[in-house]
C-alpha cells in the first residue's frame, strides 16, 4: 500500500499515469462528496482516479460553517430519517478523525423557561436518535452557571440556554484527510485538472478528456464508470453528456464573518435567531468567532468565489447587540469572510433555499455517468457507500465491504486534543495557541509538520514554517493561495493574515522553484483575493477606507 501522499513535486508523475492507465472509477470534484467516494471505492480494491478543477476543496467544502452536526432544525421539520443517519454519523467521524471533529457545546440562548422546557424535548429526541452517551447529555445553563459558562451573553434578556453535543471540524482538511487516505489506498488524485469532455464508445462514456490548468497540457483518462461529484458544476458536467439535461440545482449562497474574540468573546457554539426566524450560528475558533450563515438564492451560476455583498454582512451582525453585552460591532471590525453556495436539490414548489431539503440525490445520464448531487457535509460517508452501490451495478461486479477502518491520517489518539497540543508545546517549544492550533489541524501528524520547521512565520499567524513543505509534498497544495486558504486557514482564522503571504511565498517559491515573476504573481494574487473577501460589495479602492 501506498502512502497517504499528494504531492505537488510528483504531479508530472500523476499526469502520465492518468493518461497511460485505465481505471475503475474516474471521480469529477474534489471536495467532500468524492474526496469520500474515492476514499471507500480505493479500500474497496478499485482503481480510482479523481479529477478537480481547481483545488481540493476549493468550493462548498471549504465554506461551510464547519459544523459535524445532525441538524437540529430539521428534526424540526420532521426530516427524521435525514436527522437520526447524520446525527450516528457524527460518532463516526470522531473516532476516525477526532482532530477534525471536536466535541463542543452547542448554546441556544432563551428568554423564558416555557421555550426551554419545550426545547428540552426536541434535543432528547434528538440525542436518542444519534446514541448520544449520557456524559455528553444535554444541560441547562442559567443564573451564575450561565454567566461562567457564556459571560459575554446578555443575561437579561436571555436568562436560560440549553446546551448540547455537537462537533466542531474544519472542512477543508477533512477533504484532505480523505483524499490523502485514498491515496494511501491507490487511488490517484489531481487537482487543478479540469474536465473539458467526455470520451465516447457508442452509448456509453469510457472516459474523459481534461487539461491542467497550471501547464496547460491535456489529456484523457479511460476509466470504466464516471461519477460526477462536482457540486455547484455538476450541472456543468451533466451538459457535457447531455446538453439538454434538465436543470436539477437550486444553488443557495451561504456567507460568514470573523470577528476578533477580543471584540466578540464568545466561549462555546452559540445559536442566534435572527428577524427573518433562521437561526445561525457564533463559533469561536482560536482567536476569532465567525458568524454565519446567509441562506440566500445565487442566480449568477456555480462560482468558485460567490460575491459578498454589504447586506449579507449587516444580516450576519444585525442579532449580534441583541444577544451580546460586547458593545456595537460594523463591518469594519470584520477581519475574514467567506462565501459558499450549496447545491441543493431543486424543488419547483419550494423557492425559499432554507426550506428546501438538503437530501442528496443520484442520477444516471444517458452515457451511464453517475451523477449526485445535494447532501451534507456530515452525511458525506453515507453518501459514499450510496454511490458505490450504484457503481458495483454498473461494473456488474460485487465490491468487498472493506476492512475496519483506521483512522483518518493524524486521527490516531484518543480524542484528547488539549493533552496533544500540551505534548506539542512541551517538546517543541510553542506557546499555547499556536500547539492548539497545530493540533486541531493536523492531529498528531503534526509532530511531522514540525520536524519540517518549528520556526514561526509570524507570531500572529500561529503558522509554522513546516507547514510549507508539507502543504506542497504531502497535501496537494500548488499555488500560495491553495496554502493559504485550504491548507494553512490563515484568512479565514487568522488576525493578520497578510503580514504572513511574502515569508509563505518565499518558502512556496523555494520548494515548488517559482522565479521572481510567479512569486511576485502569486502575491499580488492573494492580496486582491483578501481585498474581494473583505470588500463587501465595494471596489478596490474602497476597501482601504471601510477596513481602515
Amino acid at each position: 500500500m501506498s502512502t497517504a501522499t499528494i504531492s505537488t513535486l510528483a504531479r508530472s508523475a500523476a499526469l502520465q499515469a492518468l493518461a497511460r492507465d485505465s481505471y475503475d472509477l474516474i471521480v469529477i470534484g474534489g471536495g467532500i462528496t468524492g474526496a469520500g467516494i474515492a476514499r471507500d471505492a480505493a479500500r474497496r480494491g478499485l482503481s480510482v482516479a479523481l479529477l478537480e478543477a481547481a483545488d481540493f476543496a476549493s468550493g462548498t467544502s471549504s465554506r461551510s460553517s464547519k459544523l459535524i452536526h445532525g441538524g437540529l432544525r430539521y428534526l424540526e421539520r420532521g426530516e427524521i430519517n435525514l436527522v437520526r443517519k447524520t446525527a450516528l454519523e457524527r460518532k463516526e467521524i470522531y473516532r476516525a478523525a477526532p482532530h477534525l471533529c471536536e466535541p463542543r457545546w452547542m448554546v441556544m440562548p432563551m428568554s423564558g423557561r416555557t421555550k426551554l422546557y419545550s426545547l428540552r424535548l426536541a434535543v432528547t429526541t434528538y440525542e436518542r436518535l444519534g446514541a448520544v452517551d449520557r456524559k455528553d447529555s444535554h444541560r441547562a445553563w442559567t443564573g451564575s452557571t450561565l454567566a461562567e459558562k457564556e459571560p459575554v451573553l446578555d443575561r437579561k434578556l436571555h436568562p436560560h440556554a440549553l446546551a448540547y453535543r455537537e462537533y466542531l471540524t474544519d472542512d477543508a482538511r477533512l477533504v484532505l484527510a480523505n483524499l490523502r487516505s485514498a491515496a494511501a489506498a491507490g487511488a490517484t488524485l489531481l487537482n487543478h485538472a479540469r474536465v473539458v469532455g467526455l470520451i465516447r464508445s457508442g452509448d456509453r462514456a469510457i472516459g474523459v478528456e481534461a487539461r491542467c490548468e497550471l501547464s496547460g497540457q491535456d489529456f484523457s483518462v479511460r476509466g470504466r464508470v464516471i461519477v460526477n461529484a462536482a457540486g455547484p458544476w455538476v450541472e456543468s458536467i451533466l451538459s457535457l453528456e447531455n446538453p439538454e439535461a434538465a436543470p436539477l440545482l437550486h444553488l443557495s449562497k451561504g456567507i460568514h464573518i470573523s470577528i476578533p474574540a477580543t471584540k466578540l468573546p464568545v466561549r462555546n457554539l452559540l445559536v442566534l435567531d435572527t428577524p427573518d426566524k433562521r437561526r445561525i450560528f457564533a463559533i469561536r475558533r482560536g482567536d476569532v468567532v465567525y458568524v454565519g450563515t446567509t441562506d440566500t438564492t445565487y442566480e449568477r451560476g456555480a462560482e468558485v468565489w460567490p460575491r459578498i455583498e454589504p447586506e449579507d454582512v449587516d444580516y450576519l451582525l444585525e442579532p449580534l447587540p441583541r444577544y451580546f453585552t460586547c458593545g456595537p460591532l460594523g463591518p469594519s471590525d470584520v477581519v475574514g469572510a467567506w462565501a459558499g453556495l450549496r447545491p441543493l436539490i431543486a424543488d419547483p414548489t419550494q423557492k425559499n433555499p432554507a426550506e428546501l431539503s438538503r437530501r442528496d440525490e443520484l442520477l444516471l445520464g444517458p452515457l451511464g455517468v453517475l451523477s449526485v448531487a445535494g447532501g451534507k457535509l456530515t452525511g458525506y460517508r453515507g453518501m459514499a457507500r450510496r454511490v458505490l452501490d450504484s457503481v458495483a451495478e454498473r461494473l456488474g461486479q460485487a465490491l468487498p465491504e472493506p476492512s475496519e477502518e483506521p483512522p483518518l491520517p493524524g486521527g490516531d489518539f484518543d480524542g484528547d486534543l488539549g493533552a496533544l497540543a500540551t505534548k506539542l508545546a512541551t517538546a517543541h517549544d510553542l506557546d499555547r495557541p499556536t500547539a492548539a492550533r497545530l493540533a486541531r489541524l493536523f492531529g498528531t501528524e503534526a509532530e511531522q509538520v514540525l520536524a519540517l520547521g518549528n520556526t514561526p512565520i509570524h507570531a500572529g499567524s500561529r503558522c509554522v514554517v513546516g507547514e510549507v513543505r508539507w502543504a506542497v509534498e504531502q497535501e496537494g497544495a500548488a499555488k500560495l493561495e491553495d496554502l493559504l486558504y485550504r491548507r494553512t486557514r490563515l484568512p479565514l482564522y487568522g488576525l493578520e493574515p497578510r503580514a504572513a503571504i511574502e515569508p509563505l511565498a518565499d518558502l512556496m517559491a523555494e520548494v515548488l522553484g517559482w522565479d521572481p515573476a510567479r512569486r511576485q504573481a502569486e502575491i499580488e494574487h492573494v492580496h486582491g483575493r483578501l481585498d474581494d473577501d473583505l470588500g463587501f460589495g465595494l471596489g478596490t479602492h474602497e476597501v482601504a477606507a471601510v477596513h481602515a
